[in-house]
Order: C-alpha cells, then structure tokens, then sequence
C-alpha cells in the first residue's frame, strides 16, 4: 500500500513540475527557407549579429523559439542572387498557444513562470519562410 501511495504521489509532484508548452510544443523548429527564384544564397544571422546559417536555398534550417528568459527570438535572413536584388527577411518568434495550457492545468507558477520561459518553449516560429526576389 505505501508503494501505491508513494506512487500516486510521486506522479503528482512530477505533474506540477510539468508545463503545457515544454511538453506539447517545441523550443527548436525546422524551418524550410525557400526563394523564387531557387538557388539564392541565404544567410540567417541572430538578434546578436551571429551567423547561424549559410547555404542556398531551399534549405531547412533548426532555430531556437527563445532567446534567453522570457525573450523571443529574432532572425534576419538575408537573400542574394546574382541579377537579383538582394532581399532581408525578419522572422520572429510568437507566443505558443501551449503556452496558456498552464493556465488550465493550475501550473502558473512552475510552468508558465519557470519551465517554459527558461526553455523557450513559450514561443513558436513559423515552419515556412518564402520570398519572391525581385528582378
């Protein structure tokens, strides 16, 4: 019996130590960064000036949501190709619907003002970016 108890109790303290969004959502996604025309150099650099990414498009690329606690992440993406001209792109990332699961869940506290931010799990970003560059 006390194995049963000790059990249930474990399960429930791991359970508030859990939030919606780090369990649900992601803190790294894919995203595939595409151009009309094909072949563009890309260049995908972070808020801090850092190149993360070199290569031509299409290319799928992992970021992070977050940038640190309770900071979204923000990229810029550069596009070049010769008798193009050159485009940039901004991607940013946007509060994860997930995020407010803590809410339901009663995980205010350890979720939505710990977990999620710490992991970056509270932001998303979109899968898809495309750009049209123009002659």
């Amino acid at each position: 019996m006390k194995k049963i108890v000790l059990l249930f109790v474990s399960i429930a303290m791991l359970a508030t130590l859990i939030s919606c969004a780090t369990l649900l959502s992601e803190s790294v996604y894919p995203v595939t960064i595409t151009s009309d025309p094909n072949d563009a150099k890309i260049t995908v650099t972070d808020s801090n000036k850092n190149i993360v990414f070199q290569g031509k498009t299409p290319s799928e690329v992992n970021l992070k949501a977050g940038n640190g606690f309770f900071k979204k992440a923000s990229y810029t993406i550069r596009f070049e190709k010769k008798g193009y001209k050159d485009s940039v792109y901004t991607l940013t990332s946007t509060l994860d619907g997930w995020y407010f699961g803590n809410l339901i869940s009663g995980n205010i506290i350890i979720g939505m003002l710990i977990i999620d931010p710490i992991t970056g799990a509270m932001w998303q970003l979109d899968p898809h970016v495309s750009v049209k560059l123009p002659k």
